[in-house]
């Protein structure tokens, strides 16, 4: 008697067990299902920001608003004015390129800017016009920073000219952040000039303007070679 109950009893368990584990199957694979299946058809945020998988900062998808001020060093930027876009963070934090974009009646740009690892932009594809006047500048900006590691240095000088209030000693102070190498240099522009002027156009280490050819608004083919001082020593 015993014997039968502790039968019927072990049975009501084998069945118990196998009903929760076929609802258990169930519902597994009714939520893979459905995060298989399902699909968001719509998104609307102010801000998105892509993290590793240890929350390390790789990428912010921003409107103005709510835009990332920046990394550099380690250290955030200060709080500023920035368009709408992406910003992008290498693996050390620091941000190392984005874009940005935004247009009105009265200027319109889009701009691709990759920064110098530890520092500023080094390259930009851009378009930049101004729409009050049709006005507009498009291609590919190269610089160059001759002083390495230089970033601290230059913010800071930044900084002290922006308490100078004779701009006589203001101008002075500029030149002598340019002499002792803190700014960038162009060196290279290749596209449509704001006088519609559109070609390659190529400075020195010092930013002078060394080789330019292009085309003038004439639809005149020029190739100039330029000495220091700016003067064009061959002309075709």
């Amino acid at each position: 008697m015993m014997d039968d109950k502790i039968t019927k009893q072990i049975n009501f368990l084998k069945i118990y067990s196998g009903f929760l584990t076929l609802a258990l199957l169930g519902v597994i694979f009714y939520v893979i299902n459905q995060s298989t299946e399902s699909k968001l058809k719509e998104l609307t945020v102010e801000r998105i920001n892509i993290v590793e998988s240890n929350g390390d900062l790789k990428l912010v998808i921003s409107n103005s608003s709510r835009q990332h001020q920046g990394i550099i060093n380690g250290k955030p930027l200060p709080k500023r004015e920035r368009q709408a876009g992406l910003i992008f963070f290498n693996s050390v934090g620091d941000e190392c390129g984005g874009l940005i974009y935004d247009g009105n009646d009265k200027g319109a740009g889009l701009v691709l800017s990759v920064d110098k690892y530890r520092d500023d932009q080094v390259m930009q594809l851009r378009y930049i016009e101004n729409t009050e006047n049709n006005a507009r500048t498009y291609g590919m900006q190269f610089w160059d920073y001759p002083k390495e590691d230089s970033y601290q240095q230059r913010n800071n000088a930044f900084e002290a000219l922006q308490k100078i209030e004779d701009e006589a000693e203001k101008r002075d102070a500029y030149l002598k952040m340019k002499q002792d190498s803190l700014l960038a240099e162009d060196r290279m522009f290749v596209g449509k000039k704001m006088n519609n002027d559109i070609g390659l156009f190529i400075n020195d280490n010092k930013g002078r303007p060394r080789i330019r050819i292009y085309i003038d608004t004439d639809n005149n083919p020029k190739i100039e070679l330029l000495n220091e001082e700016g003067n064009v020593l061959v002309k075709e």
